[in-house]
């Protein structure tokens, strides 16, 4: 049976629609798989380098399988929620694993892989293999709460279930994959967040949101709360031959997985640090000496960082390996590092407050 909402967005994208991005060449399942994870929370424009790049290093699901997780890391510095990176590479080393490196084509065993959810296992089965899967995503999630006035914060199990029927009776048997790529633009290039192109919208007359005027209005966010505050002291212990002592963050939560510096809890006061770091780092060190410091805010609160300068006094019981590494101060950005302590690293100057 013919769907009015997909014939209307069909033919739009076939006037209208990109048709010519890095993951529609050679569509393979690792391919679409690779850009779909990339474009959680991030846009086309952000990702496409990061694409390309990472395509060249990881060309296939066995090379993401195999490399070390830090070059996979260093890939994926500057695209932020760096779980992703790590579910790729667990999702990777399991399609070799289980699937003798090919990528399953039931959405239950797609499911099955780490990092990959119910819309990107239907993306992965529509853009590669031509199979009828409903997509929802964020982009089609805004589409569907407009054009069918969908009250709510698509977060809460009741709306996301009304936006997933929408979406199953919306998705066409044929052309799927133009279908899937086309309701993605729509949201992508008209019905954004902010000023909606309503006037170019191929569905406008038959929108809900629009004819009640709630283009604004929807989707619905997410009910606000103020984010808290944290504080930490950055170390930046370097030694007389220009090297920086690196650790590698807990696999899990903030930066999990990628090396950064040192960090204390700010209720060490500015004295203290050089006996704690000699303590809890096993590195004895000068009277520390503070930076001029930043605010980095993540998605559930915001941190001011206070980097400090550290001399090494050339007594240490460290050693390179898992957990610590000392590395040349010019090479330390080509690590898998965090976008913001690349940027301190690297910026020209290193200003003393006092």
């Amino acid at each position: 049976m013919s769907d009015r909402f997909a014939d209307l967005l069909l033919a739009w994208y076939d006037d209208h629609g990109r048709k010519a991005l890095p993951w529609h060449e050679n569509r393979t399942p690792y391919r679409v798989w690779v850009s779909e994870i990339m474009l959680q929370q991030t846009q086309v424009t952000t990702v496409i380098p990061y694409y390309q790049a990472f395509m060249a290093r990881f060309p296939d699901v066995q090379s993401l399988a195999e490399a070390p997780v830090d070059d996979v890391l260093r890939h994926w510095s500057g695209l932020g929620y760096y779980a992703r990176a790590r579910n790729l590479q667990k999702a990777a080393q399991a399609v070799v694993r289980d699937h003798d490196g090919e990528f399953p084509q039931e959405q239950e065993q797609l499911e099955a892989l780490p990092g990959i959810g119910r819309s990107t296992a239907a993306a992965i089965l529509a853009q590669a293999h031509g199979i009828r899967a409903a997509i929802l995503d964020g982009n089609v999630k805004r589409v569907l709460a407009r054009y069918h006035a969908v009250r709510g914060w698509p977060g809460q199990t009741a709306v996301l279930r009304e936006l997933w029927t929408h979406a199953e009776r919306h998705t066409p048997h044929e052309r799927v994959r133009d279908y899937t790529q086309g309701i993605m633009d729509l949201g992508a290039l008209l019905c954004t967040r902010r000023r909606p192109d309503c006037g170019a919208c191929p569905v406008s007359s038959d929108c809900d949101a629009l004819a009640e005027g709630l283009t604004d209005a929807l989707p619905e966010s997410k009910p606000k709360k103020a984010k808290p505050e944290k504080e930490a002291w950055l170390l930046m212990i370097e030694d007389d031959a220009g090297n920086l002592l690196m650790e590698r963050r807990p696999p899990s939560g903030i930066w999990g997985g990628l090396w950064s510096l040192p960090e204390l809890d700010t209720a060490i006061t500015l004295d203290e640090l050089p006996e704690v770091a000699e303590r809890e780092l096993g590195v004895r060190c000068g009277d520390a000496e503070p930076l001029e410091g930043f605010r980095h805010t993540f998605s559930h609160y915001h941190l001011h960082i206070h980097p400090v300068r550290l001399r090494h006094l050339g007594e240490t019981t460290v050693q390179d390996g898992d957990s610590f590494a000392w590395q040349r101060r010019e090479e330390a950005p080509t690590l898998g590092i965090p976008s913001p302590i690349r940027k301190l690293l690297t910026r020209p100057e290193q200003p003393q407050l006092i």
